[in-house]
């Protein structure tokens, strides 16, 4: 991990412009706010900057284990040019969804762990983004007769379980590939042709009261950089798309 300090006054911006464009294109009926970062379970993960999200569709971004949540934040750390060890600095979450998710993964590297010391074979877990890796890492840290290790490349890199004492890591588990008809024929994205025929009128959704630079945005209150660009008046900087806000 690098000695790079992000914080909201500097990297805020940035997040922002990298994502209005892409969730107007998304049609996506949410909005975010960029915070300082927070974190109940600190020895798992420590962000140092925080995306929030909120609205009607919050749930699509929280839909087949948070895979367009998770998309939006390892695209935002590209555009960002993050290095990869520091990926774990910037976390986007939703309805406390990184929290329970941490939970559930330290829980589900003790419950392997004991079935490894029973069975003394390998237990592979699906693949994962290398914050989840590293949590199920630090997971397992001290335990003694066990170990964990990373295996695999790129979209297949997993952590396997093994007996401390075991020399050669076993293969990783190439998952089977989806069906087509597993997506059911939906949309991945959005894909509802723009409620009220407008793809593109959702204001701004830096959503919440306030304004200012690094919080909240598109509160109650005037224009400038650090309020609304969809309030009432109807001037330039308005709705986008003469829908309101919700």
């Amino acid at each position: 991990m690098s000695d790079k300090k992000y914080t909201v006054a500097e990297t805020g911006p940035l997040i922002e412009d990298f994502l209005e464009p892409v969730l107007d294109a998304a049609d996506f009926d949410v909005e975010y706010v960029v915070a300082e970062g927070e974190t109940p379970h600190p020895d798992f993960e420590n962000p140092e900057v925080m995306v929030k999200f909120s609205g009607p569709d919050v749930d699509l971004l929280l839909a087949n284990k948070a895979e367009v949540l998770l998309a939006l934040e390892h695209l935002t750390q590209e555009a960002l040019h993050m290095p990869s060890d520091d990926h774990s600095k910037l976390c986007f979450d939703a309805n406390d969804r990184r929290a329970l998710r941490i939970e559930e993964l330290r829980m589900s590297a003790v419950t392997a762990a004991e079935r490894v010391r029973k069975t003394h074979a390998p237990f592979h877990f699906s693949p994962l983004n290398s914050r989840e890796r590293r949590i199920l890492h630090l997971a397992l840290r001290d335990e003694k007769d066990v170990r964990s290790e990373s295996v695999g490349e790129g979209a297949i890199r997993q952590v396997v379980i093994v007996p401390a004492d075991m020399k050669t890591l076993p293969e990783p588990v190439i998952p089977p590939r989806p069906r087509p008809e597993d997506d059911g024929g939906r949309p991945r994205f959005g894909g509802r042709g723009g409620r009220d025929g407008d793809r593109g009128g959702r204001g701004d959704r830096r959503g919440g009261p306030g304004g200012g630079r690094g919080g909240p945005r598109g509160g109650p209150g005037g224009g400038g950089r650090g309020g609304p660009r969809g309030g009432s008046g109807g001037g330039p900087g308005g709705d986008r798309g003469g829908r309101p806000r919700h």
